[in-house]
């Protein structure tokens, strides 16, 4: 669904785009309308920036603090802020107060084994890859 460049000419179409997203950014719980098949893509869309995967890699160990993670990545905080704000919207991390610092845990152990899942994909992609890179030199 497109939304329009420009708000003044078409603020009809744009909100009817925006309202047909609804229920989309959250794949816990889709909006019923909403075709499976859209719902994981959002997923996928979420899980599509290399700051959001970072943090799932690093959770993986455990419930870690906010300044944890911002020591391990480098971001600014407020882009940290922000990565871990559409996580959290999207339920696949959550958080929670252990006094004074402010935690954050992946909010099942299924994204732990789809970033596995990831790496397995990865390593065979880029085997396949190399071969291809080997059989390629071999022809010439």
């Amino acid at each position: 669904m497109k939304i329009f460049a420009s708000p003044k000419l078409n603020k009809r179409r744009n909100r009817a785009a925006r309202t047909a997203l609804v229920g989309v950014n959250d794949w816990r719980g889709p909006d019923v309308s909403v075709p499976l098949y859209q719902a994981k893509a959002e997923m996928f869309r979420t899980l599509g920036h290399p700051v959001r995967i970072r943090v799932l890699e690093l959770l993986q160990d455990g419930p870690r603090p906010v300044r944890d993670l911002l020591a391990e990545i480098d971001v600014e905080a407020s882009n940290l802020s922000q990565q871990l704000a559409v996580l959290r919207r999207a339920g696949i991390v959550t958080s929670f107060r252990d006094g004074a610092l402010v935690m954050y845990a992946l909010s099942t152990p299924d994204v732990a084994d789809l970033l596995a899942a990831g790496r397995r994909i990865l390593g065979a992609v880029l085997t396949d890859r190399d071969s291809l890179l080997v059989e390629l030199r071999r022809q010439k």
